[in-house]
Order: structure tokens, then C-alpha cells, then sequence
């Protein structure tokens, strides 16, 4: 059986996907350097613990194991980190999928999945965004993922190598079993973090502008599940050994919930009240940004099954409840 190579899969989302491809009975090779991976989250397959930019060992990977399928997820997402350390994002989300491309090309590769992100769009107008609105990032994060979905797209149109690229809006959630989910202790994500407060493990959750243009005042975004957001890359494999071509897909659910109504989602399912700290708003943050979300059904046949706010926030919960525990 034909191997796949899974850059990043000890993350939260490529593991999620890792366990689904090792599922439905995959061979897979993940390559992560546990920076802010967990080598107990790869569940399925092999873990080799390196970089994406080590020329010598994505080579020899490549060649040992006669691969011809890249998903590529190993990337730094934290925006404001990117602000203050742009270069930092520019090697390793820009130049390393650069390397690894540079790889792929002389090995063959035929088929490539990238993992890349709403923030390509920065504030479109109107608050939502379809695959044909103009991309303009406002942070170095953002423009390092379009760089590479640059590079892809040229390297698609010189040579045999077909790709999927795959943007995220907000990915929440953890598998619905319970085995695997976020694990980054910083994160910035809302639903984890007003998880981990209401399981003790902060003191407050902020709200960080309460007087946006919306109903409520608050933000609003487009949550996915984790769940659903893997099965959309292994459709994006179908799609492309089916002899798909070349395509930029959104992964959302087209409609939004704004701070408010996930803060009082958590409040409902945890069966505990909130402390909630008003704050004024973060640079750059859109009032609303929700995906048009037609496409990738359209064109990968990806039908989500979590779509539910109260269900993500549940799987989300569990998962702190269970890193509790094992802290």
C-alpha cells in the first residue's frame, strides 16, 4: 500500500486526521518536531520526530517510502506572535513548505493537501467570504500561508503535481471519543480557553470588543468541528485520486456565533456561571467572519455531521476535563 506523509500530524488538527486515515486503513508517515505537537496524539501510523525544513531527512523519507501524497499541516498559527516575530512565521510556514515542496517535486509527489487559513481574506467586506474574495492579510500569519498557497499553485501549473488547499475558519472542538484534542496550554482559541476556565484552569475569560456592528456587540465566527474539518481532507484525497484538479476550498459551516452566544453556550453545558472580563478590541479583529461554504460540498461531495454549537462545546469540555485528569 501506497504511504502518505503527514507533516505536522502530532498537531490537533493533523492528528485528528491521522487517526481518521489510520481508520480507514492508511499507511501513514507523520513528520512533526513536537514543538507544539504530542506524540501520544498520533494514533495511527509512524512518527518521526524532525522538521519539515530538513532537506536530508524529508528526502530520504520521501524515497524510503515511495511516497506520492503530502498533507501538509506543520505551521506556527498564533497571530499575534506573528506580529511581533514575523521572521519566525516566514521560515517556518513559508520557507519550510517551500523546502518541502522543492522535495516533493523531486520525488514525484503527485497529489498535495495544504492546510491554510481564513486569514488569507483579512477583513472582507461584509464579514463573509467566498473562495473568489480578494485575499488580503493584515498579519504576517496570513501572508505566510498565502505565500505558500502561491507556491503550490505554481508548482501545480509546471508540473504533474495536483493540490488541494483547504481554509480553515475556526476550528473547535475534540474527537467526539475522547482520545485526542487541543493540547497547547497557551492557546488563544475562545472555546478552549472559556473551556479551560470553566474547569479551573483560568481565572476569567476576556471578551475582547464589545462593540462591534453585530447583534450583540460581540465578535462572530464560523466554528467547525475538528472532527469534520479531517474528514474534509480525506475527501480532498478522494477528490484528487479520483483525478480531481487543482482547487482552493473553505472549510467552515457558513453561518457564525458571536463571543456572546459561545460564552453562554459554555456557561449551559459546564452547569456553572462565567467570569467574564470586558475588554476593548484586538488590532485587526473583523466584526464577522463566516465562510461561504457551498463549494468544497459541491466539489468534494463533504457533508459535515457536528454541525452544532452545544456539540462542539460538549467534545470541547470533555477534552479539558480529561487533560485535568491526567495533570
Amino acid at each position: 500500500m501506497e504511504a502518505m506523509l503527514v507533516t505536522g500530524g502530532a498537531g490537533y488538527i493533523g492528528s485528528h486526521v491521522v487517526r481518521q486515515l489510520a481508520e480507514r486503513g492508511e499507511r501513514v508517515i507523520v513528520l512533526d518536531n513536537l514543538s507544539t505537537g504530542h506524540a501520544e496524539a498520533v494514533l495511527g501510523g509512524e512518527l518521526v520526530v524532525g522538521d519539515t525544513g530538513d532537506v536530508a531527512l524529508v528526502n530520504r523519507l520521501l524515497a524510503q517510502h515511495g511516497i506520492k501524497t503530502i498533507l501538509h499541516f506543520a505551521a506556527h498559527i498564533v497571530v499575534p506572535e506573528s506580529v511581533a516575530n514575523p521572521l519566525k512565521y516566514y521560515r517556518n510556514n513559508t520557507a519550510n513548505t517551500r523546502t518541502l515542496l522543492e522535495c516533493a517535486v523531486e520525488a514525484g509527489v503527485r497529489k498535495f493537501v495544504f492546510s491554510s487559513t481564513a486569514a488569507v481574506y483579512g477583513l472582507p467586506e461584509g464579514g463573509s467570504a467566498s473562495e473568489d474574495t480578494p485575499t488580503a492579510p493584515i498579519n504576517p500569519y496570513g501572508w505566510s500561508k498565502l505565500m505558500s498557497e502561491w507556491m503550490l499553485r505554481d508548482v501545480s501549473a509546471s508540473t504533474d503535481m495536483r493540490h488541494v488547499v483547504l481554509r480553515y475558519f475556526n476550528v473547535a472542538g475534540a474527537d467526539p471519543g475522547g482520545r485526542i484534542g487541543q493540547s497547547t496550554p497557551e492557546a488563544t482559541h475562545l472555546i478552549k480557553v472559556a473551556c479551560q476556565h470553566a474547569v479551573g484552569m483560568r481565572p476569567h475569560v476576556s471578551v475582547f470588543g464589545t462593540d462591534f456592528e453585530t447583534d450583540d456587540g460581540t465578535g462572530v465566527r464560523d466554528y467547525i468541528h475538528v472532527e469534520d474539518l479531517a474528514s474534509a481532507h480525506l475527501a480532498a484525497l478522494d477528490y484528487l485520486a479520483a483525478g480531481g484538479t487543482s482547487t482552493v476550498l473553505n472549510c467552515g459551516y457558513g453561518h457564525g456565533s458571536s463571543v456572546r452566544e459561545v460564552l453562554d453556550t459554555v456557561a449551559r453545558v459546564a452547569g456553572r456561571p462565567l467570569t467574564i472580563r470586558d475588554e476593548s478590541r484586538r488590532p485587526g479583529d473583523p466584526a464577522m467572519l463566516v465562510a461561504h461554504a457551498e463549494r468544497i460540498r459541491t466539489v468534494l461531495g463533504w457533508r459535515p455531521k457536528l454541525d452544532d454549537l452545544e456539540l462542539i462545546v460538549r467534545h470541547a469540555l470533555a477534552w479539558e476535563k480529561a487533560l485535568q485528569g491526567q495533570n
